[in-house]
């Protein structure tokens, strides 16, 4: 089945992208979810004609992710976490704390947008992935002191 995409969902695409997905899934979830729309002759071309016109907003978005990411560059992030003596933290460090550090350096990022490639049970240092926009991505070191 064959759909446009009205948001961003993450591991399938992004807003205004025909996709293919299962029947079901489609019909089930996100069709009446509001996430997304038939791909019918007429949505496409209505989605075509929209991108067409969006496309000159689309390279300044782009634009300001690139400068965030080049601003991103090089930040460490600390994030305190009370630990046992073995250094295995009570708890893990979710994307919302990361969020939350990020706007204390002074950086707006939904937290949906962050994300972390392994689970962080321990003191240490770990890569955390910032989605941007989707062709712009920046890695930001994140460590776990004690705190």
């Amino acid at each position: 089945m064959e759909i446009i995409l009205r948001e961003d969902i993450k591991g399938l695409g992004y807003k205004d992208d025909i996709v293919t997905v299962k029947g079901g899934y489609g019909r089930n979830y996100l069709i009446p979810q509001g996430l997304a729309i038939i791909a019918s002759p007429s949505n496409k071309k209505m989605i075509e004609e929209n991108i067409r016109q969006a496309s000159h907003k689309a390279e300044k978005v782009k634009k300001d992710a690139e400068d965030i990411a080049a601003k991103l560059e090089g930040v460490v992030l600390e994030i305190p976490a009370k630990a046992g003596e073995s250094g295995k933290i009570f708890g893990a460090v979710t994307t919302l704390q990361l969020a939350d550090a990020l706007k204390e350096k002074g950086f707006d990022i939904d937290r949906r947008r962050i994300s972390l490639n392994q689970d962080v049970k321990q003191l240490g240092e770990y890569t955390a992935e910032i989605d941007l926009h989707k062709e712009v991505k920046q890695d930001v070191s994140v460590q776990v002191v004690e705190g």
